[in-house]
């Protein structure tokens, strides 16, 4: 921060269900990773340059009453705000304005903290926003300043405990899928499978799924946000699964394919395999140093010659189209993973070490009904990239011997 400033950082809405109902609250990313506090109506301040000590860092939060504590639960109390936090001056959420008034004064510019993933769009309001647009039309003499580049310089490079957090829920998401490898067969329907995974989920003490689970089978693999898991799998299919624990909002996120009955394809282990060996591949094109779209563009390099020899392409076809290979694999090959699934990252800076990463090739093929996606989650590090799902099935002959067990 530049040397006046505050920066204040608020929590989730609580998300409307319809009538009375409401969505699980889910904790503002930021705010949680400052604060460890996961409750609604929390509002952190930080003023490094405050001339009264106790502006320098001030967290509100919602005041907890015996009605509350009957219906929802106890809130934290302002002793357990600061067992969490670390942060001594304690509020109540309804004392804010009161009380940033005079710390406004004090500071020439306002750090706001908005959602600047590049892929959002805010068709729905957000307390962040309102809040900012509440604070330029209260205080227009001062300068307004993004909070979110610095929080995402913090949050690329983990910190040792972040990683532990991270293995769990990535052990846990492993749990899951050795479950469907004994429990798929043909005949059982999509959601059954989703059933098996958020009881191995949360028997281990995970919150849930870290995203909507895709569970797409045949066809439906092709679809690559596919979510309704509806259908039957039958005998013949591929199952392409795309999922994650959370645990302690941190996230894992797997994905991988297997046939519905137990046994590979000539053909569907010849995609497989092209797919399987563009990941091992791109484990040792990902490297701290080198921006997202330059490794990914070396990684499209090497699928279309995969592509070229499953005969999905030919020579020619890619001379005459160097991006032919949209038509089998038209998505990014990683993306950062942490508090948020698709976490905040610089997308055209070189990338650091101790990110966490996922690195997950496709190939899709809408013609044959096969579609074949395989997700590991790697750290980087100075000798390249550590997976933290080695030795997860992956091989053909691993996912088959199981599946037959």
């Amino acid at each position: 921060m530049v040397p006046g400033s505050i920066a204040v950082f608020h929590s989730n809405d609580e998300m409307p269900r319809n009538g009375d109902a409401y969505f699980t609250f889910k904790q503002q990313s930021d705010l949680f990773y400052l604060t460890g506090v996961d409750q609604e109506d929390t509002i952190l301040v930080l003023f490094p340059d405050s001339p009264n000590p106790m502006f320098k860092e001030m967290i509100f939060v919602k005041e907890t009453s015996e009605q509350i504590a009957i219906w929802d639960g106890a809130r934290l109390m302002p002793n357990d705000v600061f067992s969490v936090s670390g942060v001594s001056s304690v509020f109540w959420f309804h004392e804010f304005w009161k009380t940033i008034h005079s710390a406004f004064l004090l500071a020439d510019n306002i750090y706001v903290n908005l959602n600047e993933n590049d892929r959002f769009t805010d068709k729905v309001s957000y307390s962040n926003l309102r809040f900012t647009q509440e604070i330029i039309a209260k205080y227009p003499a001062h300068q307004i300043k993004r909070s979110a580049p610095i929080l995402a310089n913090l949050r690329m490079v983990k910190e040792p405990e972040e990683i532990e957090l991270l293995k769990e829920a990535i052990r846990i998401t492993k749990l899951g899928f050795e479950r469907l490898l004994k429990f798929v067969k043909p005949g059982v329907w999509e959601y059954e499978i989703e059933a098996e995974l958020i009881h191995e989920f949360i028997r281990n003490k995970s919150r849930g799924f870290a995203f909507d689970p895709i569970i797409g089978s045949g066809k439906s693999a092709c679809v690559l946000h596919y979510i309704e898991n509806n259908k039957q799998c039958k005998d013949g299919d591929l199952l392409l699964l795309d999922f994650g624990a959370e645990y302690a909002n941190y996230n894992g996120d797997l994905s991988r394919c297997i046939p519905v009955n137990g046994k590979f394809s000539k053909r569907q282990a010849e995609v497989y395999n092209a797919v399987l060996a563009v990941q091992k591949k791109a484990k040792t094109l990902l490297k701290a140093g080198v921006s997202i779209p330059d490794y990914h563009a070396q990684v499209c390099e090497f699928m279309s010659e995969k592509l070229i020899d499953i005969n999905l392409l030919t020579t020619k076809e890619l001379k005459d189209n160097p991006k032919a290979f949209l038509k089998y694999y038209m998505h990014g090959t990683s993306h950062h993973l942490g508090l948020d699934v698709h976490d905040v990252m610089h997308r055209f800076e070189p990338m650091q070490l101790g990110s966490v990463l996922t690195v997950e090739p496709g190939i899709y093929i809408q013609e044959e009904g096969i579609g074949v996606r395989i997700e590991n989650d790697v750290i980087l590090t100075e000798n390249g990239v550590i997976d933290l799902m080695e030795g997860y099935p992956t091989e053909i002959e691993e996912i088959e011997s199981i599946m037959n067990s």
